[in-house]
């Protein structure tokens, strides 16, 4: 019977350690994404010129009508922690090309539109602000995010990284 109660003990200790480390680390990390408040979005460039020519599919869900694409060209990571881009969305069908100007922001998993592009010009988003791309309808930026620009809370490391991912998709637990 005491042998019984020591391994118990034993075990017990354990998950014990690795609860409270999984805890410390979970701590760490929210203190990580919301402590920062001196962070400031470094100045926006114009929307970079896009080309359908170049545009790498991002996997959408097949009840979706567009198709949707980002041009490798136009991702740019700053240092600031946005990951910048234009995205294209058009008919499946063919016709109409919508293109946004947006950028994301890994560490907070937000978002924001920059410009929007009617098929003629790119028009400018006034009072352009951040929203959590978890509240938004915007299943594109959802998709892209996690396929490909953000690895957990941080951009991945290059814009080579994103679309091999977005082209290779490998799931990652993270």
């Amino acid at each position: 019977m005491p042998h019984r109660l020591i391994r118990f003990l034993f075990r017990a200790s354990r998950l014990l350690v690795l609860g409270g480390c999984i805890g410390a680390a979970g701590a760490a990390s929210a203190q990580l994404l919301y402590d920062d408040v001196d962070w400031k979005e470094s100045d926006v460039p114009p929307p970079p010129a896009f080309s359908e020519s170049r545009l790498v599919p991002v996997e959408m869900p097949r009840y979706m009508s567009l198709k949707v694409g980002v041009d490798p060209d136009t991702i740019q990571i700053t240092g600031d922690g946005v990951v910048r881009y234009v995205v294209v969305a058009s008919n499946r069908a063919g016709g109409a090309l919508n293109a946004f100007y947006d950028g994301v922001r890994c560490a907070t998993e937000e978002t924001k539109n920059y410009a929007r592009y009617n098929g003629e010009k790119w028009e400018k988003v006034k009072d352009a602000e951040w929203k959590k791309i978890g509240d938004l309808n915007s299943s594109y930026t959802k998709a892209l995010s996690s396929q490909a620009l953000c690895r957990g809370h941080a951009p991945r490391a290059s814009v080579s990284q994103m679309m091999q991912q977005l082209r290779n998709p490998v799931r990652e637990v993270e």
